[in-house]
């Protein structure tokens, strides 16, 4: 039996995540697939992403503005196509390569609000056969969420859970003058928020139902709003907390799930020079364990949707589906919670969460 060919892809988009990110983790895979495309708007940022990838992916070629698109669509050897674009126009780019046939890897936040969510799923469904739309959430497929889910049996029934962001955004971090996050609803809560939400989704293993939030605008620099506080409870019961402040200078990143026979907590920070998560277990006898994660969750996600996008291809019938911690409605459940999060705020009320 000859050896199963490795799916060739294209990347929409030129940006910074794409150069510094993209290029180098598909990089590290590049047994994996053949990269034969970057696409940008603009002949330049095509170009200048183009001549990074070239290191690794000598035969990458660089495609803009509408003609190049097209090029892309039309190229029925490309399967996959990785959207890595302002987040405003992602879903409308991923729902035009999913009806020409292309399997989509979407860049999150899944969408801009809960309303757009709606449409876009409600256009996919009426795809036949549907290709793969996966949502890149790499949050999902960091070894410390997925280690630190299995511990949480460990700690009983869940008294009480914790999340306390106080991110960096500033100027001296290159996303900070990105002009379509400042333009974005929800600004850069919803954009950085969406990771927060899905480790915390992951960990409570049960769904947020309900949010009460107090949102503020402080720092000028920032869009609005800056800070969001907010009560929520899942389905299960458990309640808890979620504070979000997007720049601080004082930075701490940290999930914290207090149990009947122990507590779970998993923080952000660096280790040995290797930036990752430090998951720490209390149990019921006073006892404390503690491992530390580099992250690799990107790098795991584009393996597993190169492996998807692969199976579909043998199967070519439709029928493979994505990995669910890839699958787009994933990505939708966590911009319904921050989504109604910003809502309560508005409206100083509480507020159900949109089921996916």
């Amino acid at each position: 039996m000859a050896q199963q060919q490795p799916p060739h892809v294209a990347i929409l988009g030129a940006g910074i995540f794409v150069r510094n990110t993209y290029i180098p983790r598909l990089a590290e895979l590049a047994n994996l697939l053949v990269l034969r495309a970057i696409w940008s708007r603009s002949e330049e940022s095509a170009r200048g992403a183009a001549e990074i990838a070239k290191k690794d992916f000598p035969d990458v070629q660089c495609k803009w503005g509408e003609e190049g698109l097209n090029e892309i669509i039309q190229d029925p050897s490309i399967i996959g196509v990785a959207v890595v674009l302002a987040g405003q126009t992602q879903v409308d780019m991923s729902l035009r390569l999913l009806k020409a046939g292309k399997h989509v890897l979407q860049e999150k936040p899944a969408a801009v609000s809960v309303a757009e969510l709606e449409t876009a799923i409600s256009k996919y469904n009426s795809i036949n056969p549907a290709p793969i739309w996966a949502l890149a959430e790499n949050y999902r497929f960091e070894p410390a969420f997925v280690e630190g889910k299995k511990l949480i049996t460990e700690i009983g029934d869940i008294l009480n859970i914790q999340v306390i962001i106080e991110g960096s955004m500033n100027s001296s971090n290159p996303y900070f003058s990105s002009s379509w996050r400042r333009d974005f609803p929800g600004g850069f809560i919803l954009d950085m928020g969406v990771h927060y939400i899905s480790g915390l989704r992951m960990l409570a293993g049960s769904e947020i139902t309900s949010v009460s939030a107090l949102t503020t605008h402080v720092n000028s620099s920032l869009p609005p709003p800056d800070h969001i506080s907010s009560t929520f409870q899942l389905e299960n019961g458990t309640s808890g907390v979620f504070v979000m402040v997007v720049s601080s200078r004082s930075p701490k990143i940290l999930w914290r799930i207090v149990g009947l026979k122990g507590t779970l907590q998993v923080e952000r920070g660096v280790k040995d020079g290797k930036h990752g998560y430090t998951v720490v277990h209390f149990n019921s006898d006073g006892q404390i364990k503690n491992w530390f994660y580099p992250f690799t969750g990107v790098t795991e996600e584009l393996k597993t949707f190169l492996s998807d996008i692969s199976q579909a291809a043998l199967k070519k019938d439709g029928s493979h589906q994505v990995e669910p911690r890839l699958s787009f409605v994933e990505g939708a459940r966590d911009v319904a919670v921050l989504d109604a999060m910003l809502e309560s705020g508005k409206k100083q009320c509480a507020v159900q969460v949109k089921k996916f």
